[in-house]
């Protein structure tokens, strides 16, 4: 398979859904426009400032003004749109969602969040997605023009089962448009991209938004694009930009027939119940 690029685009989200799209469109086609990419990534919840009360206010239904805009654009632009998160309604409930559309402007993949953000850290964030949002039960791996696709969001990507069972479903690139905070990110963020990449021998990328000091929600920023080596290939700081590589499809076979980690695996030990058995 031929190398491809993509860009991740770190975007500054303000309290103006109407600014916000114009803002990730603007992004989008700058990075089509200067360096020709072919996957284009937006972060979590892009069109709205991350808190409850905002994402509550500017939920919409598949369909609405935001999946519009990203559909119109993949197919305008003929690009694979990674089209970050928004809040979906849906069936009397809130979900954060992440739609990917492909050249022909048609929506090949829909993730909803699985692992919802609850957390009170000491002298750190508390945050409660529970308070609005429901959770979403679906692994997601899809196909697309440059092999399998893992959609996962944010603390999504703390749980090592769910990537597995992406890269056992033949995922070769795992993107996770995420939004960790200034306490969990310096901890946190660097180390988990890398790890993920390294244990499933993929590309991994993860996508924040830029951070902005007037938000009530600060966001880490630092997108990065990590190899199935461990290597990273792209990252920046916390301030608005766009971040690209060139991805090449064949090095996770490469790599993976180097260090067969995902063949070597011991299944027939890892279950809870025969482990108690054979002690």
């Amino acid at each position: 398979m031929e190398p491809f690029r993509l860009s991740i685009c770190q975007m500054m989200v303000k309290n103006n859904k109407k600014e916000n799209l114009q803002k990730a469109e603007f992004m989008i086609r700058k990075a089509v426009s200067d360096v020709n990419s072919q996957i284009v990534v937006l972060p979590e919840i892009f069109n709205s400032p991350y808190s409850i009360e905002c994402m509550e206010k500017t939920a919409e239904e598949e369909g609405g003004i935001t999946t519009r805009m990203l559909s119109s654009l993949a197919k305008e632009l003929k690009i694979t749109l990674i089209g970050g998160s928004i809040a979906e309604k849906a069936d009397g409930k809130i979900y954060n969602t992440s739609y990917t559309y492909n050249t022909i402007g048609k929506c090949i993949g829909k993730h909803r969040k699985i692992h919802l953000f609850d957390v009170d850290i000491k002298n750190g964030v508390r945050f409660m997605e529970s308070d609005l949002l429901s959770a979403g039960n679906k692994v997601t791996v899809f196909d697309t023009a440059y092999g399998k696709v893992g959609i996962a969001i944010c603390f999504d990507m703390r749980f090592p089962e769910l990537i597995r069972l992406m890269a056992l479903q033949q995922a070769r690139i795992i993107i996770v448009p995420a939004a960790f905070n200034t306490t969990t990110g310096p901890a946190h963020w660097h180390e988990t991209i890398k790890m993920r990449a390294v244990d499933n021998q993929v590309y991994f990328v993860a996508a924040s938004p830029a951070r902005n000091e007037e938000a009530e929600y600060h966001a880490y920023g630092h997108s990065t694009i990590c190899d199935p080596w461990g290597t990273v290939l792209a990252s920046t700081d916390e301030k608005e930009s766009i971040v690209t590589t060139e991805i090449l499809p064949d090095r996770v076979d490469s790599i993976r027939n180097q260090l067969p980690l995902l063949k070597l695996r011991r299944t027939d030990i890892y279950n809870l119940e025969t482990f108690k058995t054979k002690k």
